[in-house]
């Protein structure tokens, strides 16, 4: 039997998916897992694919042609780049059984950090290691996600034919492109997962004053699905539609309203935040995101203060087609300050790490198959390639313009929210954003005073060069 063009190891649904995806566009692929009645069920169920499936590591990484290209798919746990987890354990296994040059890839959520420990460790025996940051869910691992790999140029290289044919197109170009060195690939994802927690929440906000406004599920599914034939299109509007059409089969009532509001969180918009402080970059709607699924965990303290803390009684009346048009304006206004701040930290970071990234290359390949995908992406990837050196996504004439068109409707949305005691903290954390970034002057002023009274911190002033410091003798309080 000839020897496989590549090799995956975890064969979880987005590993199969994978697997499937890559024998479609002609290569041969090998495959491993731990439980072998997994691979000996997988490879049974497709019979006509050109798939090899091994029992042992040794039997797996035998039947791969030369260099040995192998992705690992298994859930990383570290958290901290001196954790180990189940994906060192698999580098560990594979090691011993590897010649010079042979190519490791993490294509799980891992942690930048362990990434670039891992790529030290590995380049150190002449192994070669890819930290791919893959994005899509199930669906897009079988039909095109977009992958996001960090590492060597020669690396990449190599790789370039099979990760450009597994990929999804947008605009006709393949949504893949080498990220950078080291960590890079798997910290773009993370960011690429913060801004999605900002995506979602900032929809949810949207639902919520949609909901105390009256808006029956089957309205919102209408709602959702002319936005997403407009300039909104995106992947998480498509499937919000599809999600407020679907009635429960057992009481005929629609399903989201079934669905208790506690969500869930891996951990990568933790990472995000955390990231963010370490860059000292703002992430405030990011942020606010997290916080809310945070908060959304808390049921049965939410439930118990609902009784004691008071706030009014929601009532939103009017138009419900001037209501829809201002909610558009903040979700959009909304978005693009999420996207701004995810950006921005990917620009300091890529700095700081002398990775080199192209955020043009970046927001280009997050236009297909990635779960943030939109339409407005294209526009993103215009802004960065006609400007490089772009400051903030907001300065950019294309959304310069719609920031200053939105920014009533904007501004109106959190004023009836906030009147009516609906929690809209995205909304607000994205307008704050917006207010504090274009203020000329902002009450810093008092507050650098406060730390020179305190703290003898010193300040800059007003009538004198930047960087020139001055200290007051403020009179002592005490006493």
């Amino acid at each position: 039997m000839s020897k496989s063009d590549f090799g995956l190891i975890g064969l979880a649904v987005m590993g199969q998916n994978l697997v499937l995806n890559v024998e479609s566009r002609g290569f041969q692929v090998s495959v491993f897992n731990r439980t072998t009645a997994t691979t000996d069920e997988f490879i049974a169920a497709h019979p006509d694919k050109k798939l090899v499936g091994a029992h042992t590591l040794e039997d797996f990484v035998q039947s791969l042609a030369t260099p040995r290209k192998i992705q690992i798919m298994v859930k990383s746990s570290a958290v901290a780049d001196t954790d180990r987890d189940a994906v060192d354990a698999v580098i560990e296994q594979l090691i011993p059984l590897l010649d010079q040059g042979d190519i490791i890839i993490d294509g799980g959520n891992s942690y930048y950090k362990a990434t670039e420990r891992r790529d030290a460790y590995l380049a150190e025996k002449g192994l070669r290691f890819i930290g791919a940051g893959v994005s899509g869910g199930e669906e897009g691992a079988r039909k095109g996600p977009a992958i996001m790999p960090g590492g060597p140029t020669s690396t990449w290289e190599v790789m370039k034919p099979i990760f450009e044919s597994i990929a999804a197109t947008a605009e006709g170009e393949p949504c893949v492109t080498h990220i950078g060195t080291g960590g890079a690939g798997h910290y773009v994802k993370m960011i690429h997962n913060g801004i999605e927690y900002g995506d979602m929440q900032l929809i949810c906000e949207a639902y919520n004053i949609f909901k105390h406004a009256g808006f029956t599920p089957a309205e919102l599914g209408q709602i959702f699905t002319d936005w997403n034939n407009g300039d909104l299109e995106s992947y998480l509007i498509q499937i919000t539609a599809e999600i407020f059409k679907q009635n429960d089969p057992e009481t005929g009532k629609a399903l989201v309203d079934l669905i208790l509001d506690t969500a869930g969180q891996k951990g990568t918009g933790k990472w995000t935040i955390l990231n963010a402080v370490e860059n000292t970059v703002v992430i405030s709607t990011i942020n606010a995101a997290v916080e809310a699924r945070i908060l959304s965990s808390m049921k049965d303290k939410r439930v118990a203060a609902s009784a004691e803390l008071q706030g009014p009684t929601a009532s939103i009346t009017g138009e419900k087609a001037a209501l829809v048009k201002k909610v558009h304006d903040a979700l959009f206004a909304s978005k693009i300050i999420s996207y701004a701040q995810g950006l921005d930290l990917i620009k300091t970071m890529g700095a700081e790490k002398n990775w080199g990234l192209d955020l043009g290359k970046i927001a280009a390949i997050w236009r297909g198959g990635c779960i943030i995908r939109a339409r407005f992406l294209n526009d993103i990837t215009d802004a960065y390639r006609s400007n490089p050196e772009l400051s903030n996504l907001m300065l950019a004439p294309f959304f310069t313009k719609l920031l200053n068109e939105f920014q009533q409707n904007w501004r109106e949305v959190v004023s009836l929210a906030t009147l009516n005691g609906i929690p809209v903290p995205a909304f607000s954390a994205s307008l704050g954003y917006y207010d504090s970034y274009r203020a000329a002057v902002l009450p810093a002023n008092l507050l650098q005073a406060q730390r020179d009274f305190f703290g003898a911190h010193t300040y800059e002033r007003t009538d004198k060069p930047r960087g020139q410091f001055f200290h007051t003798n403020w009179p002592d309080v005490i006493g």
